[in-house]
């Protein structure tokens, strides 16, 4: 049997739903959310009540016969129901082991108000949609925006790689490190390619591997920049993985230019960090990738960037509930 729906939680005061902002919160890993929001109003004194939770434990539903649509969410393992005016998600939605597109499908058919916005979330499940602008944004910019170069393959018959190994071969849209192979010959690519062919609904992108002195993170939420250098120290190839020490550092104009250029993809991100890598003996940069609304925060700095966060998502509940 279905849930029983309600609004606010048993131990809530009871208030009608006017009395509070309404802010879903897609995070199930670290952080607090309704710690961070305990004390935040809207412009007009409303509180802002928040519920928190992941991909997997939600279920959504919402329908036009009464008027514009608002997503009623099933939380399972709260047994209740929650009605946002708004999400923060902070998770990734297609995982190597979970795919929650259908519940963001549910959040863009209701329109639902977002951050990072729900279509520049919807093109950063697909990895090739992220790469595309990114090599579009370096077309126009040339060598300020650095991207590496790429090889993309609709699937194992499409793979024809003809450039320089040892390279490095990205399966899907997979991230932190998943789905990503270091190829050292064509004998070895020839191994991946069977491989490849046991995925029929997968591509694939093939780049030079770079050895680097180390990687570069520059974060920017809202008008907050940050600039960070890993590296590793456990021996992988992949700074992303086994262990790695990052430390911030001061950010360089050249960064800053990235991430303002970065941030205008899909039409606008607040949150996001761009990944590069430093080629050991050149110097040079090569940028990787672009995250976005699921970012990770250094730990030293997490506290006060989620408090950045809290204040772009209250300025965007004052624009939409005043």
């Amino acid at each position: 049997s279905r849930m029983k729906c309600f609004s606010l939680s048993d131990s809530s005061p009871k208030v009608s739903q006017k009395d509070y902002g309404k802010l879903l919160v897609i995070q199930e890993d670290n952080y607090d959310w309704v710690d961070i929001f305990a004390s935040a109003k809207l412009k007009d004194g409303r509180g802002i009540e928040v519920v928190q939770t992941g991909w997997k434990d939600i279920m959504l539903h919402a329908d036009t016969y009464s008027g514009s649509p608002k997503p009623l969410v099933e939380i399972k393992s709260k047994a209740r129901c929650f009605q946002p005016d708004m999400v923060l998600i902070r998770n990734e939605v297609v995982t190597p082991s979970f795919d929650g597109r259908t519940s963001l499908s549910g959040f863009r058919f209701t329109d639902t108000p977002s951050v990072n916005s729900l279509s520049s979330i919807y093109h950063f499940c697909d990895r090739a949609d992220v790469m595309g602008q990114l090599h579009r944004i370096h077309r126009h910019l040339g060598e300020a925006f650095p991207v590496i170069k790429q090889h993309f393959a609709s699937s194992s018959r499409a793979l024809m790689y003809g450039y320089t190994f040892p390279a490095v071969v990205k399966v899907g849209s997979a991230h932190a490190g998943a789905g990503k192979m270091r190829i050292l010959d064509h004998h070895q690519m020839s191994d991946f390619r069977s491989v490849l062919s046991m995925m029929p609904s997968e591509h694939c992108f093939v780049e030079p591997f770079i050895e680097g002195s180390f990687d570069l993170r520059i974060q920017k939420i809202g008008s907050n920049y940050r600039a960070f250098q890993r590296r590793n120290i456990s021996g992988e190839w992949k700074t992303n993985t086994g262990a790695a020490l990052m430390e911030k550092i001061t950010i360089e104009p050249r960064w800053k230019v990235w991430a303002d250029e970065a941030a205008n993809m899909f039409g606008g991100l607040e949150i996001l960090t761009v990944d590069a890598i430093v080629e050991e003996g050149t110097g040079k940069e090569y940028i990787l990738e672009v995250n976005g609304t699921s970012s990770g925060l250094h730990p030293d700095c997490a506290e006060e960037d989620n408090q950045h966060i809290r204040n772009l998502v209250i300025d965007k509940m004052n624009q939409i509930l005043m």
